[in-house]
């Protein structure tokens, strides 16, 4: 690599890393001086008179220390292969960038394009249920199906976040984790075959150097980058406190779109989602087929996910079956003693049935005798 490109990428990376700095200095700098390698150049009695700021970030003893650090980095980069974003490259994310607090510096490494036609955020509960995970995985599936250009992002954590990565990498989808630490380590480890089969579909995303310890903190400031890249936010599953909450909150200060998927009243795992909705923060989500339409989107061919789905039964369930399908895709679930006498069926001939459609992968038991379709 030329040693003038990476003597430029230190002091971009430098100037990101200054205590303090933000996109509004950062512009000002940039206009004022055309070029960022001036903010190390200058004295701070200098950089006081040609902006007009009397700051502690000028000290010369912050600006050499960042520096040294912005050479190891460079060094990180050109080894591991990583793609360095300054907010001013063509390549930044453009949605992101419309974000007052979008970072100064992303490090990304993988082969989906950030500027994708379409970008789907799918946050939610670490501790997601069947019925989160059963969801992402048909709302992943039908929507690669008629939007097969969609970018899924997501945090790679336990719970929604992997389960949207995998459904993504299932479906030939591109899938990018936005990442709370640098690119030399992943979090959590158990993440990391997930995470190497991304950066052949998809992408590790981050602000963060693999100089910078990681702190709690930067797992909720993360979200704001999941929320401002994407063109919408779903939420599936969170309890009443929570980061896809702040996610999703944060999605509608950005003005995206933002989507939860709704639960039973008394849910744990359903009470974010359900107070998103009832306090109009978040559209009701149902499945692909109301997201597309909210969302206005043109798809390659409109296919009703309930049909798909019977027409999916129809070829490979027996006649008992898909009686019982067709009764669970009109309820959304059933009890099964409640399901024998609507049925009209043995509680034995249909616990049989049921048992038979959960090895077919068609449907999810849940505590106290309850199904739901998959």
């Amino acid at each position: 690599m030329d040693t003038f490109v990476d003597e430029q990428l230190r002091y971009r990376i430098a100037l990101a890393s200054v205590k303090g700095m933000n996109r509004i200095l950062a512009d000002k700098l940039v206009e004022l001086t055309g070029d960022v390698s001036v903010f190390f150049t200058l004295s701070q009695r200098e950089l006081t008179e040609l902006t007009g700021w009397d700051s502690s970030l000028f000290s010369e003893v912050e600006r050499g220390k960042a520096l040294k650090d912005a050479q190891s980095e460079v060094a990180f980069i050109r080894k591991n292969n990583i793609s360095p974003l300054f907010f001013t490259d063509e390549d930044y994310p453009q949605r992101l960038l419309e974000c007052d607090d979008a970072p100064l510096m992303l490090y990304y490494k993988g082969n989906a394009s950030l500027q994708a036609s379409r970008v789907v955020s799918i946050v939610g509960t670490r501790h997601a249920t069947p019925y989160g995970r059963s969801f992402v995985e048909t709302f992943v599936r039908d929507l690669a199906d008629v939007c097969p250009d969609t970018l899924i992002v997501s945090g790679l954590a336990y719970g929604i976040d992997v389960t949207a990565h995998r459904a993504a990498l299932r479906c030939g989808l591109p899938t990018v984790g936005v990442l709370a630490h640098g690119l030399n380590t992943i979090y959590p480890a158990q993440h990391r075959n997930t995470a190497v089969e991304m950066l052949q579909c998809g992408g590790l995303l981050t602000e963060y150097s693999s100089q910078q310890t990681v702190h709690k903190g930067f797992f909720l400031a993360r979200n704001r980058i999941v929320a401002g890249v994407a063109d919408a936010v779903v939420v599936v599953e969170s309890g009443v406190k929570g980061g896809s909450l702040f996610t999703a909150n944060i999605a509608g200060d950005y003005h995206r779109d933002v989507f939860a998927l709704p639960g039973r009243v008394g849910d744990i795992s359903s009470m974010g989602c359900n107070n998103l909705i009832r306090s109009n923060r978040a559209a009701l989500l149902t499945g692909a087929d109301d997201f597309i339409e909210a969302m206005g989107w043109t798809v390659r061919s409109h296919k009703s996910v309930q049909a798909t789905l019977t027409a999916t039964n129809d070829v490979t369930l027996t006649g008992d079956e898909q009686r019982v399908m067709n009764y669970l895709i009109a309820q959304g679930e059933g009890q099964i003693n409640s399901m024998a006498i609507e049925l009209d069926t043995p509680i034995a001939t249909l616990s049989a049935t049921l048992v038979e459609l959960e090895f077919k992968g068609r449907v999810i038991t849940y505590p106290g005798g309850v199904y739901r379709p998959v």
